[in-house]
């Protein structure tokens, strides 16, 4: 709050106000007033709420005896119902767009039906303790009020709140009423209380690049080869080679060779060979150097006996102590020869070559090593190649362009009627089809165009087939199978030639149960019938746009498939994956609730998988990974999830919450990262709430941890992108429908699943769909609700503007209703002074907002979302699969139909919102360079409009409006593509 300032505040509930004493010339006032208010009925708590106003006393005056300095508004419903809770910041909001408010309101406010005060007679009273303190850091509040959205009145930590059951967190049944509460311990990345439960929070870890200050490294520039954005990590590294001259079996003379590392309670274990005496196993053991409480490493050589136990063949013992160190870009250690040692004699016969080292995760053998902090104590139950890291390349995806035109002498049996001829177009899984047409000549023309989705490797086969349609069956008249490889490939709008393909009359027919088919064709082969049918198609596979597998707004690429089409990189986005905190137990195991997690991360065709960390509840990754950005309005997803395969490889364990699925990967949730609100070279560290919504209410299953950096050299490459297209030019000189995108975009998912999963280490379907987000186009009541009221909130300056605006005109502030007639009068008088002055205005407000810019990425809003206060029945109906499976036939057909209906309205009201908030990006300091370009340009056009007389400006702009289509481009202009650039809101969505 400013100085000298007489506060006071104002409680408003339910029709009653009740203020507290003036503090008079206080910057901190403190009250520790309390108030109680009844509640006439319980039911309606959802529709009640709590108003606190804070206000300046100001001396009696002719126009007014208070100020208004900041308020708060907290739905009853979703307060805390235990008194011993802490009192919470909130912070103040503001009452209209020209509020200047800073500050934050102390309260203590819950909801009780035990006994009140003597002076009291209602059996729920609120008693709220109050008690304003000044702000501490306005640059930090604004962001925490964006962060927790408008709505959002939740003060409790989400760990606690899942204890009491409150109406917008999950109960935890591991929880009795009557068990004490305890306050969850504070992470130990983070730097700050947990005030809010889903607010994003910033972090200080030890990072191997030192020292981290205002988003630099102090210690001077890293180098390339550093994994700078990770906590170090001290690994002990044990490769194994290969082993000869082993000694033979004592029983049956033959030797089944394994090794065992050991490293203290830790052991790791290589496959073994049948019948080997010079095995070569070539794996890589690591042991977190933090946990080892011993001397030496063992390293035993055992044989394998499936009738008894294993013994031992011969061993090699390393001291510690003369381990050597080798951290890149030192040269890797290279294995030698060791000679075994034998339990009865000194000397064993056979060696095995070892490398034993020091390093850190930024060895080349750290991803490919098996891994001791991955995995429970002395298990060697799991495989390594299922739990490592991985990286993963996406396939390219292709449009195949289909133009069916007619078709040519189609046979038909004279018995039959007159065709009632189609074509289907079937692309692997994807099968697509022409309507009917009646020809008498027998060629038909439909002249229909289709797109398909392919991917390049292997190129897939084009099966096309003519058929005639009689009542409700299909009769195959031809087919052509056409190669992909030997089709035109184009990057732009040129035509293409069509061509003339036969079709093959064939005894298979694609419909099994149509056996007269096969009888027909038969009898026509056999009489040696000339078969002269053919079909007149275009085809051809567009190389100039971009085939979306994410959804546009989200989406991590833009680039066209075409590799001559796309432009150079302009940086790099580095991510250093840390860990998460407070993970919500997944599965049981052991009698206890614990998750196998590990982490995927996306960014254009780039995936990447960290280690699975095996039954912990707060996993340490410290896993870096870089990805090259050709766009800064671009994505970067972030998704946590449980390895279910490991369920039983562990001591045992049921799935209680997936019966069904058994060896489904569960989503626990997802970050987003926009490149383009990202400070250049600036390092951010922060905790991500991991938000998810349940078909019971919105919860919290954790924190993730990371920390990342993007890194651009050249400024004129940023602001050249600004000026660019979104989208590669073919996207507007041939526009495909959003109906046609959306069905294209679900093949492009189907597609990239199937690649992933043919991977080593498959990266499943439920993952893939999970990151690409697959079902964001379905209808759902909260998210049309949220998009309205963010088409709301964008409009709302504008109707405080008419709402100011006539203020001015009812004189109910004389003062400035004076102010505004002289400007008024002066701009009639002087028009040369309009645009000067509008843009001076948005230059002197970017310049303002500048201190209040954003100091933390977007991220997960529950306020936004509506999620915290959403009614059961829009949870069911969201969590209702697609189609749904409640009512009948007939009800099913309309009430999919609604929701597809109801799903595009959604989108449209989201793209609205978009517009809107793209708008108030360019003064919010949001994206920091479009932020910078908007103000210079607005410096520079009021000097230029000062200069310009207002008829030459006016005359300029109805000729650029009025512009004549032949001098228009296709693609759109350099101020389009900079607005479409610009962030959103959308970012906050969940």
């Amino acid at each position: 709050m400013p100085s000298l300032k007489s506060a006071f505040v104002e409680l408003s509930f339910d029709g009653l106000r009740l203020r507290t004493t003036v503090k008079e010339k206080d910057l901190d006032p403190v009250w520790n007033e309390t108030f109680y208010f009844n509640i006439s009925e319980s039911s309606h708590l959802d529709k009640l709420r709590l108003d606190a106003y804070v206000y300046h006393s100001v001396k009696p005056t002719y126009f007014k005896t208070k100020s208004f300095l900041g308020k708060i508004r907290i739905p009853v419903d979703s307060l805390s119902t235990y008194s011993d809770d802490p009192a919470t910041d909130f912070l103040l909001e503001k009452r209209g767009i020209f509020s200047h408010v800073r500050g934050e309101l102390t309260l203590k406010v819950y909801v009780t039906g035990g006994p009140e005060p003597s002076n009291m007679s209602s059996s729920t009273p609120i008693a709220a303790v109050v008690a304003p303190l000044p702000s501490r850091d306005p640059g930090l509040a604004q962001e925490q009020l964006m962060t927790q959205g408008i709505s959002n009145p939740a003060t409790q930590n989400a760990e606690e709140a899942e204890t009491r059951n409150t109406s917008h967190r999950l109960p935890n049944p591991s929880h009795h009423e009557d068990q004490p509460r305890q306050r969850p311990a504070a992470p130990p990345f983070s730097t700050k209380d947990d005030t809010y439960g889903f607010a994003l929070k910033e972090t200080s870890p030890n990072l191997g690049g030192g020292q981290v200050v205002a988003g630099r490294f102090i210690n001077g520039p890293k180098t390339a080869s550093a994994y700078d954005l990770d906590e170090r990590m001290d690994i002990l590294y044990v490769k194994v080679v290969n082993a000869r001259d082993l000694p033979s079996s004592g029983v049956t003379g033959s030797l089944n060779p394994f090794v065992e590392v050991k490293a203290g309670n830790y052991k790791g274990t290589t496959k073994h060979f049948e019948k080997q005496k010079n095995p070569v196993w070539n794996q890589v053991f690591a042991f977190s150097k933090e946990r080892m409480q011993m001397r030496e490493l063992e390293v035993l050589i055992k044989h394998k006996d499936p009738s008894q136990a294993d013994y031992i063949v011969g061993y090699v013992n390393f001291p510690l102590h003369v381990v050597p160190t080798i951290v890149p870009p030192e040269s890797p250690l290279e294995p030698k020869w060791y000679p075994l040692e034998g339990q009865r004699v000194r000397r064993s016969k056979g060696e095995v070559m070892l490398a034993v080292w020091y390093g850190t995760q930024a060895d080349t053998a750290f991803s490919e090593a098996w891994h001791s902090d991955a995995v429970p104590l002395n298990s060697s139950l799991i495989d390594s190649t299922v739990i490592r890291s991985k990286i993963y390349h996406a396939p390219r995806l292709w449009y195949v362009r289909v133009n069916i035109i007619e078709a040519q002498d189609l046979f038909v049996r004279e018995d039959d009627d007159l065709p009632n001829a189609f074509v289907k177009l079937k692309m692997g899984n994807q099968v697509l089809r022409t309507k009917p047409v009646q020809d008498q000549n027998l060629n038909p023309i439909w002249n229909e165009e289709f797109l398909f989705v392919m991917t390049d490797d292997p190129f897939p086969d084009l099966v096309l087939s003519v058929e005639h349609r009689v009542g409700s069956k299909d009769t195959l008249i031809g087919s052509s199978l056409i190669k992909l490889h030997d089709v035109q490939m184009r990057v732009d709008d040129r035509s293409i030639p069509s061509r003339w393909f036969n079709l093959e009359k064939s005894s298979v027919t694609d419909h099994p149960d149509d056996a007269t088919n096969e009888v027909l064709l038969q009898e026509s082969n056999s009489a040696d019938d000339t078969f002269s049918s053919r079909v007149h198609l275009r085809i051809c596979t567009e190389g100039g746009y971009h085939v979306f597998d994410e959804s546009a707004y989200y989406s991590s690429d833009f680039r066209p498939t075409a590799e001559q089409l796309r432009r150079p990189s302009i940086g790099v986005l580095e991510l250093g994956i840390l860990g998460a905190v407070g993970i919500q137990p997944i599965k049981a195991r052991d009698d206890r609730g614990t998750a196998d997690t590990y982490c995927v991360a996306k960014y254009g065709d780039k995936w990447v998988r960290t280690k699975t960390i095996v039954d912990n509840l707060s996993p340490k990754y410290n896993e870096q990974y870089n990805w090259e950005v050709f766009d800064p309005a671009t994505v970067l997803t972030v998704g946590v999830f449980d390895n279910s395969e490991l369920l039983s490889k562990v001591h045992g364990g049921s799935n209680n919450n997936n019966s069904g699925n058994y060896y489904k990967h569960q989503s626990i949730g997802r970050v987003r990262i926009r490149i383009s609100t990202l400070e250049v070279d600036r390092v951010y560290r922060h905790s991500y709430p991991l938000v998810a919504l349940h078909p019971s209410g919105v919860k919290k299953n954790g924190e993730l941890h990371l920390a990342f950096r993007f890194s651009c050299p050249s400024l004129l490459n940023r602001l050249y992108i600004y000026s660019q297209p979104l989208l590669p030019k073919m996207h507007y000189v041939s526009p495909i429908s959003v109906a046609e995108l959306d069905r294209l975009r679900f093949q492009a998912v189907n597609l990239v699943s199937l690649w992933l999963a043919r991977d080593e280490l498959p990266l499943r379907k439920e993952v893939v769909e999970y990151m690409c987000d697959v079902n964001s186009q379905l209808f759902s009541v909260r998210r049309s609700k949220a998009n309205f009221f963010r088409v709301m909130s964008t409009l709302s300056g504008l109707f405080a503007l008419f709402k100011w605006f006539s203020e001015i005109c009812m004189w109910k502030n004389p003062i400035m209703t004076v102010l505004v007639h002289v400007l008024f009068f002066m701009l009639v008088r002087f028009p040369q002074l309009i645009f000067p002055t509008f843009f001076i205005y948005l230059f002197l407000t970017g310049l303002w907002n500048f201190r209040f810019r954003p100091l933390y990425p977007p991220h997960i809003s529950t306020g936004l979302s509506h999620a915290e206060l959403v009614h059961p029945d829009e949870l069911d109906e969201e969590f209702d699969p697609f189609p749904t499976n409640w009512a009948p036939d007939i009800v099913t057909m309309r009430y999919d139909r609604l929701r597809t209906f109801a799903g595009r309205i959604q989108t449209v009201a989201g793209d609205v919102a978009v517009y809107g908030e793209r708008i108030q990006a360019l003064l919010s300091w949001r994206d920091s360079l479009a932020t910078a370009l908007f103000v210079t340009f607005c410096f520079v056009a009021a000097f230029v409009f000062y200069f310009t007389p207002i008829h030459v400006v006016a005359a300029l702009a109805w000729l650029l409006i009025m512009m004549p289509p032949r001098f228009r481009r296709s693609w759109p202009s350099g101020p389009i593509n900079f607005f479409r650039r610009l962030p959103a809101r959308g970012d906050s969505l969940l």
